[in-house]
């Protein structure tokens, strides 16, 4: 793994007001609203800060679901290995096992909390098949907006506490930098003590701010607002990573970047944040055609379309070029307009608005930058390689993906480290700091039970 140190600080004008808390969460995506909940319950006073509005982060984008070894005939240990071949090798095993034996049960936990899932008819929860699985494992919500339902149960969760002074929530607030105290004789970067922050409109925290906490959990989201194609929204703009690499910390596997194989195709000229066409689409039988009208992928993997991820971008692009053509077709015509009307009604509805009725039309796709595989990076329950500075969700390099993420994994990260991330921040709020891992290291196998 290539790792990174930089250490410098953004020019900002001194912070005109301060906010204390034995906390910090940084970020409301699923990791953010995660850590901040059970947080709540653990330490006096948690602050949670956001750079938008609560809600718009890139969670409630996710169409698919969350990947979870819920089926009596599936099993974490096939979850691992399908993760494994996914990241090409260079997953952390020791994460992922995490990953796949901790993911059921922070999924139902979800439920418990008010989470709403498909069913299938005998009242189970439905599980449907994505890219790179051998099972059937997608836990999905509203047919392909499962991540607005998890964003709604946790906020709904953070709402019923509002007037709990144990949290205090700061909307549009961009992280500047994180606060550190002196370095160590050997170098290494000081122990966190907070972050300061840009606060965009009225109130008691407008303006630059410091707010002060021994321990910051960093759940900023990924990088997609860097790449001219995006299905991300315009609040991934990797600054979290950014101010972990100025605080000293060590970042990895940066170069890793997933480009979603299925992006809706409007033209060159289209930019901003693109309408993803979710894999799950292909996971319930639906081709990939050239425009020549030739499928193509059964020539190129066993699983076809359902191939991991990066095979089957490779595999449009270098038919793209083959066929000259900036653009494959997905023809989803044969699985019904009832059904696709009823299992993908967000999708069906997005590309209506651009004239495209995917029941009776091929839909023009090409791949576009989805998701970020580095990050900050932590060990098994979110520890960074500076005292105190957490990191969880899309901003995290937990050793998770490797080089390539296999599909619906990502709300499960974050559920999953990020709720190992609070538990062990609130150890060490009570406890006293840990121990950290020395630069580019990571944790032995004790952490596999921490927390």
């Amino acid at each position: 793994m290539v790792t990174v140190r930089l250490a410098a600080r953004l020019a900002a004008p001194a912070p005109g007001w301060t906010a204390q808390a034995d906390a910090i969460v940084v970020g409301s995506g699923v990791a953010g609203l995660t850590a901040a909940l059970e947080l709540r319950t653990r330490v006096p006073h948690v602050l949670l800060v956001t750079k938008g509005e609560l809600a718009s982060g890139s969670t409630v984008w996710a169409q698919g679901g969350i990947a979870a070894a819920l089926d009596p005939d599936d099993s974490p240990a096939a979850h691992l290995q399908d993760t494994l071949v996914a990241g090409a090798g260079l997953c952390d095993p020791r994460a992922v096992e995490v990953l796949v034996t901790e993911g059921p049960v922070r999924v139902r936990e979800l439920v418990g909390l008010g989470a709403v899932f498909d069913r299938a008819p005998d009242g189970e929860i439905a599980l449907t098949r994505e890219g790179g699985h051998h099972a059937d494992r997608i836990v999905h919500a509203g047919g392909d907006a499962t991540g607005a339902e998890v964003s709604r149960a946790l906020l709904a969760q953070l709402e019923a506490v509002h007037n709990d002074p144990g949290i205090e929530v700061i909307e549009h607030a961009l992280v500047l930098d994180v606060l550190t105290g002196p370095a160590g004789p050997d170098g290494r970067p000081g122990a966190v003590c907070g972050v300061t922050l840009h606060v965009i409109g009225a109130g008691s925290r407008d303006g630059v701010g410091a707010a002060l906490a021994p321990a910051v959990i960093l759940a900023t989201g990924g990088i997609g607002q860097v790449f001219r194609s995006s299905t991300n929204p315009v609040q991934a703009t990797g600054d979290g990573i950014a101010a972990a690499l100025r605080a000293g910390a060590v970042v990895g596997d940066i170069e890793f970047v997933q480009f979603h194989p299925t992006v809706l195709w409007l033209g060159a000229g289209v930019r901003g944040q693109l309408t993803l066409v979710s894999e799950a689409v292909r996971g319930e039988g639906a081709y990939l055609l050239d425009t020549d009208g030739v499928r193509f992928m059964t020539a190129v993997h066993p699983m076809a379309e359902l191939a991991p991820r990066d095979v089957v971008a490779q595999a449009i692009v270098r038919q793209m070029a083959l066929t000259d053509s900036d653009h494959v077709l997905l023809d989803a015509r044969h699985l019904g307009g009832n059904f696709l009307r009823q299992r993908f009604p967000t999708i069906h509805e997005r590309l209506l608005e651009h004239g495209i009725d995917m029941t009776t039309d091929l839909v023009p796709v090409a791949p576009a930058q989805h998701y970020h595989s580095g990050g900050v990076v932590t060990d098994l329950v979110g520890r960074t390689t500076v005292t105190g500075l957490y990191a969880a969700g899309e901003a995290a390099c937990t050793g998770v993906h490797g080089a390539n993420r296999l599909a619906s994994n990502s709300l499960l990260e974050g559920l999953v480290f990020a709720y190992r991330a609070a538990r062990d921040v609130a150890a060490r709020v009570s406890s006293g700091p840990l121990d950290q891992p020395a630069p580019g290291e990571r944790p032995g196998p004790a952490a596999l039970v921490a927390g």
